[in-house]
């Protein structure tokens, strides 16, 4: 006999690898299936911060060296990597904060480095200068456009939680970097309009050991470029409601910050507070549901499915579509690390990927 609607699992998932040590957030996988992760340094002591899965081992990818910084300020090694993401041409891009531990970020620190696949090695480092990638920046997940310009470009979220939010737009060409939506409202946390997310059935706050639980401020985080490249779609995290801007304003380095912000528009409540957004070639938007355990996806007629629910998912966080049709997510627990624990970290290990398809068949519709 069923039990009620909600309890049993709905959609597949796979368990891809587990995870005994440090936490994962971001994964990827190339077009000849290979599986790269990463390991921001948030106090787990990651032996690398990026790493392939190789016969069911983490292995520090490019090399040992690439993942021993000399410093925060390190251009030629990682510091601290929050994603990873095979772009369409597929090579390897990641995304280093240069904020371990959410420290302020220094110049070189902060990061986007390319890395040939055919080679193992890395390609090009673009580094941003502190006008765009502030002090204050934790520049989190990034996109590829590789129809516009000579080499494409590349939008990445800066979701700080201390400082403005906002999307930052790359010439893969010439490496040049710039701003946009600088502390847009729509790029910014929403506590204050009464969101409260609860995870686990417990309200998420920053709980420290010695004070009162707060909310949280993070900002800018999921990011997705439709399949036709003409509107990229953001999401803060501390939000149910996301947005999408389009890219030929935010590609236009010359167009005024508030005609780029004319164009921004609000694309509702999703019901959800995600980490992860992704889309597809069909033209459907992926969002992780972290207060549901869940994925979900909207279709091009605006209406929304749930691919996969399962209490697994503990905090779903990066997610990636690959050629395999599989979508790969990790589930980290993130909302019990001791920040959000009265100075308790609660975790369980192993932390996990799992994959699950994306072309099966009928699934819950809400």
């Amino acid at each position: 006999m069923s039990g009620p609607v909600g309890v049993e699992p709905v959609g597949e998932l796979e368990l891809v690898h587990a995870f005994t040590g440090p936490m994962p957030t971001g994964v990827t996988v190339s077009h000849t299936g290979r599986i790269f992760v990463n390991f921001p340094q948030w106090g787990d002591q990651p032996p690398a911060t990026v790493a392939e899965l190789r016969d069911g081992r983490e292995v520090a990818y490019p090399d040992e060296r690439w993942n021993s910084p000399s410093g925060d300020d390190d251009a030629q090694a990682f510091v601290s990597v929050q994603s990873v993401v095979v772009d369409p041409a597929d090579r390897l891009w990641v995304v280093d904060t240069g904020s371990p531990m959410m420290r302020p970020t220094r110049p070189g620190g902060p990061k986007l480095v390319r890395v040939d696949l055919t080679t193992d090695s890395v390609a090009q480092v673009i580094t941003f200068p502190p006008e765009v990638a502030l002090p204050t920046s934790y520049l989190n997940d990034v996109r590829f456009d590789l129809r516009r310009g000579s080499a494409g470009l590349a939008y990445l979220t800066d979701s700080a939680m201390s400082g403005p939010n906002g999307i930052v737009v790359v010439d893969l060409h010439s490496g040049r970097s710039w701003r946009r939506l600088h502390d847009h409202p729509s790029t910014k946390a929403d506590p204050l309009h009464g969101y409260l997310p609860v995870v686990e059935g417990r309200p998420f706050l920053q709980r420290p050991p010695d004070g009162p639980p707060k909310p949280l401020t993070f900002g800018s985080d999921g990011i997705a470029i439709s399949a036709d490249g003409s509107r990229l779609y953001y999401s803060a995290l501390m939000s149910r409601r996301w947005h999408s801007v389009s890219t030929d304003a935010l590609a236009d380095a010359s167009l005024p910050e508030e005609e780029v912000a004319d164009t921004v528009i609000d694309e509702g409540d999703k019901g959800t507070g995600s980490d992860g957004l992704e889309s597809d070639d069909a033209g459907r938007l992926y969002l992780t549901a972290y207060e549901q355990n869940a994925v979900l996806r909207r279709l091009p007629d605006g209406q929304f499915e749930t691919v996969v629910h399962d209490p697994r998912l503990l905090w779903p966080d990066t997610m990636s579509v690959a050629v395999d049709r599989h979508l790969y997510v990790t589930a980290n627990q993130l909302h019990r690390q001791a920040d959000y624990q009265g100075g308790q970290d609660l975790r369980r290990k192993p932390y996990a990927l799992f994959r699950t398809p994306i072309d099966a068949g009928p699934v819950l519709l809400r």
